[in-house]
């Protein structure tokens, strides 16, 4: 059963002129699985994931969550964003159990349940910590964990490393990799980065601009659990790297990626 779908979609935003941030997408994410839309600045890619998360509407088109119109946010389908969104007068903790509090979920159970998020995500001694003294890898943990908290069936994640540093970008794929093993959670994952698409889904959608659409779908051929650092040298990892960027480059490559893999 797909999770996710989006069907002939189309967004237009009217603001001094008509901006068409999608045109004619059509996709879907089965339950489960981890898919990343890889694409440059523009071309609609968050656009997509806020659909998903009910936070905007299509201009035409419908978006799906389990076969059910998206009229509106829900729990079930949580977001990450690349801006941490932190309260700056909120511990660790608390920032993580907001989300909870708001659900009507008893204090004793939210405090629980963002104990739990923040342990998975490798934050077990800085609970009673505020924002100001947590680095940035360490806010977008706690970011992770308040969308964890509230056992969403979908993750849905708009760059959410893009603002870190190397090594704890790094540090936060590996983390988010063996929470997807662990969890079974379905990821919708955006970003601009090639490798990080390749290293993290089990499917990458690439989307381009003018028009702003999915122009090829590529299934990753990786076993899981993954090691980045072994597998990112590999010689097939390498190819299916230089045929994206032979799709970015001409889009008349996407008809020819079934002869690659």
């Amino acid at each position: 059963m797909n999770t996710l779908a989006a069907y002939d979609v189309t967004k237009v935003y009217e603001s001094e002129r008509r901006v068409h941030a999608l045109d004619g997408v059509s996709m879907a994410v089965k339950e489960g699985e981890f898919v990343v839309i890889v694409g440059p600045s523009g071309c609609g890619k968050s656009t997509l994931l806020r659909l998903f998360a009910g936070l905007i509407a299509p201009t035409a088109g419908t978006v799906t969550y389990e076969g059910t119109r998206v009229t509106g946010p829900s729990r079930l389908r949580a977001m990450v964003f690349q801006q941490f969104n932190l309260f700056p007068w909120r511990t660790a903790l608390e920032n993580v159990m907001f989300g909870l509090e708001m659900a009507g979920v008893d204090r004793d159970e939210c405090r629980d349940r963002a104990g739990k998020a923040l342990s998975l995500v490798g934050l077990d001694g800085s609970f009673d910590r505020y924002p100001d003294a947590l680095s940035g890898g360490m806010q977008q943990r706690v970011g992770l964990a308040r969308a964890l908290a509230v056992n969403p069936s979908v993750l849905l994640m708009d760059e959410p490393f893009g603002a870190l540093d190397a090594l704890t970008r790094t540090t936060l794929q590996r983390e988010l990799l063996n929470i997807h093993t662990r969890e079974s959670t379905t990821v919708l994952f955006v970003t601009h980065d090639i490798g990080e698409a390749l290293l993290l889904a089990d499917r990458v959608l690439v989307m381009l601009d003018d028009p702003n659409r999915i122009t090829a779908r590529i299934s990753v051929p990786f076993d899981r659990p993954r090691s980045g650092r072994n597998l990112e040298t590999t010689e097939r990892f390498i190819r299916l790297k230089q045929q994206i960027r032979a799709v970015f480059r001409d889009d008349t490559v996407a008809a020819k990626i079934d002869a690659y893999q």
